[in-house]
């Protein structure tokens, strides 16, 4: 028997409870049919649920089918309880997205829409409330195709058959042969979300249930047997007794009672427990089992150390949810209320729900909630009281802002009082919109320790940071760890969270001066449906809102105005649009991200937010000075930084490339001399030592000398050849200008092109097992220092002021060749001799493409055997 588990997804209204009631009834798990209205649903548990009507939490029931085992989880509809819908799609193989057939598809259908295209759960339809005046069959038919995707059909419709041979192949041959499709071409179709089956009926009248419940059964696919154990946790709860209860989805393998589980290598922290008990829940029922078999839903009590998301097993943790909190609400404390004891249960709740964000502001001593919308306020207070005997207010909330950067700024921090010791260099960078906080590294280890650049790395990613405009969390960058240096005696741990904390607010503070840190606010996607006789007060206010919006549409009677605005103007306009269209307008708003402030000025002087005294996120640095540490000012940091700027040298490498580039096209014609030079040269070696075979696969392994013929002793012995690996010394420039698709790259992007061949060397040496040293000189660079990298199996050497890559080379070459093989890749024919001389081996640049381009071709010949 098939185990999956189904939710029930839908707009708030759209009788989706309703529709879970119905089929729990008719599948024979319920004996008596419960109401929304009548507040006795299955599945509506909670009492502030009854009160209001609507669901709040996901909850699930267990659905028997002829040949499923169905477990059904019931989730919220409306949009302030969204983010419980992302969570619980975490744990689905299927969804019943529930559309009223009077509403027809609509902006909360869409965003559900996109939830589950990103989470890759196929999806049956189920229209409902047919039986109410103002369905249209055909016209919600249309809306799905054009809206949701064509792959929406009527499987009872006369004309279904043509409309399936759309939706894939498979079924194309199935219908042009004039067979009628087979649940297992269907099921296929949807498990890959190709057909999206749509049904029609009323739910409360239990008109087209068993259709969906047929469906359900017959249209779906087992889960693949995967090895080993796999889970994913997707929510927290609490019991009545307020037992901890950790939710999992059983992915692969088996959970048994008393199972030791940890969390993974990959986790946000380390953890490692017993199940203690395993509960399979319907409703609030549960009965106790010894063992969860794949495809289980079931609540783990025992794991303290689990978070919402996390994967156990050959699970990954889930992806960061799409759906985030866009208001801000400040906790009001009672008479004698301990505002730290009020901090930890609304942390305990935080645990529990997925779009609270529970806030401490060490500067004014108070609890700060983020939150989806007005309605969670409800269930905050009712759990506060119901849970834990304590009453709390709310202010009347604001907008949680964000900030972000527009352009590439280094920001720099140093921590050094006396004994302790550190430094460090981040690369500040915008990213793409909604993206968030991006963290990478891009420096050598041979400058700074791995471990010291994980710990950078983990104190960039322990809090959230505070943009300087306002004080709201920073998002939407990237920050690179580009250099940093720890003291052999002197350092601890703690002191690159100093130095990390004040490289990044250091960075925000240099490109506020500069004019390119940015507000952002949050926007709404709305939906207004109004009389046409109200249509003209709604589209004067759409101006004094900021709003986008698309021309109205007229259905009937009633105007639909779509569009975005921001969500400081759209608050309170549901309640002036109830009065001026005397309760028949409706208004509809869903989370659209974030975007520029429409009035970041006025909101900047507003909140007052004075980035310089708040201290406890500082932008200067301390020094050691005279035995005692001494703090330098954020915009006078840079002058006193023990390492040199990232991005200046990097501006000095493209000075350089710049130099040489020209240099480059201005001897063009010695270039080409220097390549009839190589085959003058060839010619000369081959009279002396006889004919060179090329072999360049046998090249690329190991390089041998000629030998010498056997019929002139006069003439020396070659050398034997040395021990140890072959060195490569490549003259960086000389290839990109020489190879046609670097140079290519390099009239757009220098450093691009400094990487791909980075790249290209990376693999080459992986393959040959040679030691390659690629030098990129910057010999008309004031002030530059010689530095060595390290980037993966390479070595990468930029030279110092006044040396050019040649020089290096024929001093390297010098020292090396005396106990290596060593070539030298270059196409200077000036070096020839020299290297020559120093007993190394040349090549030049176009020849040195033949055998990468043979080295690259041998690769994927045997990835192909591989495969």
């Amino acid at each position: 028997m098939k185990r999956l588990t189904a939710g029930i997804l839908a707009h708030v209204d759209s009788g989706k409870t309703t529709l879970s009631e119905a089929l729990l009834f008719r599948s024979g798990a319920l004996r008596r049919l419960g109401r929304v209205d009548h507040r006795d649903a299955f599945l509506d548990t909670d009492a502030l649920e009854r009160e209001r009507g609507i669901t709040i939490f996901s909850k699930q029931a267990i659905l028997p089918l002829p040949n499923t085992e169905l477990t059904l989880l019931d989730t919220p509809g409306h949009v302030d309880f969204s983010a419980e819908t992302e969570r619980a799609l975490q744990a689905l193989d299927y969804a019943v997205l529930v559309i009223s057939g009077t509403d027809g598809v609509q902006s909360h259908t869409e965003t559900l829409w996109r939830l589950l295209e990103r989470y890759g759960v196929p999806a049956f339809i189920f229209v409902n409330k047919t039986d109410l005046a103002g369905f249209d069959r055909e016209g919600i038919m249309s809306a799905l195709r054009s809206r949701l995707g064509e792959g929406c059909v009527d499987m009872l419709a006369p004309d279904s058959a043509e409309e399936l041979a759309l939706c894939s192949e498979e079924l194309l041959d199935a219908v042009t042969e004039g067979e009628v499709p087979s649940d297992a071409l269907l099921a296929r179709a949807v498990r890959n979300r190709k057909l999206f089956p749509c049904y029609f009926g009323s739910a409360l009248r239990l008109e087209g249930v068993d259709e969906l419940l047929g469906a359900l059964d017959r249209l779906t696919l087992p889960l693949p047997e995967r090895p080993g154990f796999g889970a994913r946790v997707f929510k927290l709860s609490r019991d009545e007794a307020g037992t901890r209860l950790a939710w999992l989805k059983i992915t692969g393998g088996e959970l048994r009672v008393k199972a030791e589980l940890a969390s993974r290598e990959d986790a946000r922290a380390e953890w490692r427990a017993k199940a203690d008990s395993l509960r399979l829940y319907s409703g609030t029922k549960y009965k106790l089992i010894n063992s969860a078999p794949a495809g289980t839903v079931c609540a783990v009590t025992g794991l303290d150390g689990a978070y919402p998301g996390e994967g156990l097993g050959f699970e990954p943790d889930a992806a960061v949810p799409v759906l985030a909190p866009v208001l801000r609400y400040r906790v009001l404390l009672g008479e004698g209320a301990d505002a730290h004891t009020v901090l930890t249960r609304f942390r305990e709740l935080e645990q529990e729900e997925p779009t609270l964000r529970v806030v401490w502001d060490e500067r004014l001593g108070e609890v700060q909630l983020q939150l989806m919308g007005e309605i969670q306020l409800e269930v905050l207070k009712s759990l506060m009281l119901r849970r834990f005997g304590l009453e709390v207010e709310f202010d009347e909330g604001g907008i949680l802002y964000k900030e972000t950067v527009s352009a590439r700024v280094e920001g720099v921090g140093h921590y050094e009082p006396l004994r302790h010791y550190a430094e460090v260099h981040l690369l500040i960078e915008p990213a793409k919109r909604g993206s968030g906080v991006i963290l990478s590294a891009d420096c050598p280890t041979d400058e700074l320790a791995l471990n010291w650049q994980r710990l950078i790395l983990t104190h960039l990613a322990e809090k959230t940071h505070l943009g300087v405009l306002t004080g709201s969390p920073l998002t939407d960058v990237k920050l690179t760890l580009v250099s940093g240096r720890a003291h052999p005696k002197h350092t601890e741990g703690g002191d690159f969270r100093q130095a990390t904390y004040r490289a990044l607010r250091q960075g925000l503070r240099t490109a506020e001066g500069l004019g390119e840190c940015v507000l952002l606010e949050p926007v709404y996607d709305f939906r207004l449906r109004l009389p046409l006789t109200a249509l003209g007060r709604a589209l004067a206010d759409m101006p004094r809102m900021s709003a986008v919006f698309s021309p109205p549409e007229t259905l009937g009677e009633e105007a639909v105005i779509t569009g975005r605005a921001p969500v400081s103007e759209m608050r309170g306009y549901a309640s002036e649009l109830a009065a001026y269209t005397k309760g028949r307008g409706s208004l509809t708003c869903l989370p659209g991200g974030y975007e520029p402030c429409h009035n970041a000025a006025a909101v900047i002087e507003a909140l007052g937010y004075d980035a310089g005294a708040d201290t406890a996120n500082s932008a200067d640095s301390v020094f050691c000075s005279h035995g005692a540490g001494v703090l330098v000012p954020w915009d006078e940091v840079p002058e006193h930084m023990h390492l040199p700027s990232a991005l200046e040298r990097e501006a000095r490498l493209a000075a350089a490339a710049r130099e040489r580039a020209e240099s480059f096209r201005a001897n063009a014609g010695a270039y080409r001399a220097s390549l009839a030079a190589d085959k003058e040269l060839m010619a000369i070696f081959e009279r002396t030592y006889g004919p060179v075979k090329r072999d360049i696969t046998q090249a690329m392994r190991s390089v041998k000398r000629p030998a010498a013929p056997q019929d002139n002793p006069r003439r020396a012995a070659p050398s034997k050849p040395k021990p140890g690996p072959e060195y490569l010394l490549i003259d960086g420039y000389n290839v990109i200008f020489a190879w046609d698709e670097l140079r290519e790259i390099a009239e757009d992007n220098l450093d691009a092109a400094r990487h791909r061949l980075m790249d290209v060397l990376c693999n080459y040496a992986g393959y040959t097992q040679c030691v390659p040293i690629l030098v990129f000189d910057a010999w008309k660079v004031k002030g530059g220092e010689r530095e060595v990298e390290k980037y993966h199996n390479l070595y990468v050497v930029y030279t110092k002021e006044a040396e050019t890559a040649d020089t290096y080379i024929e001093k390297a070459t010098h020292e090396i060749a005396k106990r290596h093989n060593t070539r030298v890749v270059t196409s200077d024919a000036a070096e020839q001799l020299i290297i020559l001389g120093a007993g190394a081996l040349r090549i030049s640049s176009r020849a040195f493409r033949e055998e990468v381009a043979a080295v690259e071709e041998e690769i994927r010949r045997l990835l192909a055997e591989r495969g």
